[in-house]
Parts: C-alpha cells; sequence; structure tokens
C-alpha cells in the first residue's frame, strides 16, 4: 500500500503541474519529448504510446484504483491485474478525449483555390486583355484578401464587381465583370 500511495502522490502531482503548463500554454507538446517513437500507427500521428503524459495517466489509474480497490479485492496479483487494467482504460481516455478535441480543429489557411466562382470587387484598375494586373478584393471565410488579378476582356476600374472564373498558372485570378450581367 505504501508504494501505490507513493505513486498516486507523486502522479498527481505530475498530472496537475502538467494541467496547469497545458492551460497556459506553457507546455511543450506531448510531455517532456520522450516518445520513443512509440507512435500506435508507426504514421504522423499526435498519439505517442510512450511518453511522458501517458506514462503518468498509467500510474494515476494504477495507483488510484489500487488504493482504492485494495479493501474489496484480497489477492494481491488480482488487484494489481486489475490497476494494469485501470492504468490502461485511463490511458484509452486520454487517447478518446484527444480524438474528441482534434474534431474540433479548424483549418482557417487560405487556399488560392478558395477563390474560384467566388465575388470580389476591383480594388486596383485590372488592365484589359490580359496586359496587366490589377488587385481584386475579397472575403473567404471571414478574411480579407487582396489579390493580383487580370481580365480578358475589357478594363476594370476600381469599385467593379466581379467574379473569379479560373486561376492563370494556380496563381493568379481571372476575372470577368458582374455589372454586365456576366454570372
Amino acid at each position: 500500500m505504501k508504494g501505490l500511495w507513493i505513486l498516486a502522490i507523486f502522479s498527481s502531482g505530475v498530472f496537475v503541474i502538467q494541467a496547469l503548463l497545458t492551460f497556459t500554454g506553457s507546455d511543450a507538446g506531448d510531455g517532456l519529448g520522450a516518445d520513443f517513437d512509440g507512435h500506435l500507427d508507426g504514421g504522423n500521428s499526435p498519439y505517442q504510446l510512450f511518453s511522458f503524459r501517458n506514462l503518468n495517466h498509467f500510474l494515476l489509474g494504477f495507483s488510484w484504483s489500487g488504493i482504492s480497490l485494495a479493501p474489496l479485492i484480497p489477492s494481491v496479483p488480482l488487484l494489481i491485474a486489475v490497476a494494469c487494467v485501470t492504468g490502461l482504460g485511463f490511458i484509452g481516455i486520454f487517447f478518446l478525449v484527444i480524438s474528441q478535441l482534434q474534431k474540433l480543429a479548424e483549418d482557417n489557411s487560405f487556399k488560392i483555390t478558395q477563390v474560384l466562382n467566388q465575388s470580389a470587387d476591383v480594388y486596383t484598375p485590372v488592365p484589359a486583355s490580359m496586359s496587366g494586373k490589377g488587385k481584386i478584393s475579397l472575403s473567404i471565410k471571414g478574411s480579407y484578401h487582396e489579390l493580383d488579378a487580370m481580365t480578358e476582356g475589357e478594363a476594370l476600374p476600381t469599385g467593379t464587381p466581379v467574379k473569379i472564373i479560373r486561376l492563370e498558372n494556380q496563381s493568379t485570378p481571372i476575372v470577368v465583370s458582374l455589372s454586365k450581367g456576366n454570372t
């Protein structure tokens, strides 16, 4: 019992410190960088089976379940087995929580292909017939962007509403005026 209490107090203290560091944004990833190449799927995964954080989760479940169940389970080998299963369960719960939190992640990075078929306004006049670049302004996912743009038709003055019809060289939007019925 003394060993279980030492493990419980130590792992609880480490857990509190890790939680505080996580909530303040001071933690440096997944534990102390000791992952020993223990990725579950062998690839680029956020789940590291052998990390200091997972060791601590195992010790939390192991020690506290051992202390809690000691009066109910008189057999020491059975108590250790149940405590090990509980410790592994704590790691499983941690993985489940992390996977659910990752579903909440949102990728707001801008990709030029997101502008296709979007409406915009001419910010700097766009020269006629692909003879030069002007600028357009538009909002994608709530973020404001100014992009170089070209047109195949007439010159487009500042303030003209336009539609992006395609990309030239995967980087420059080609626009048409919306004010002349182009949709």
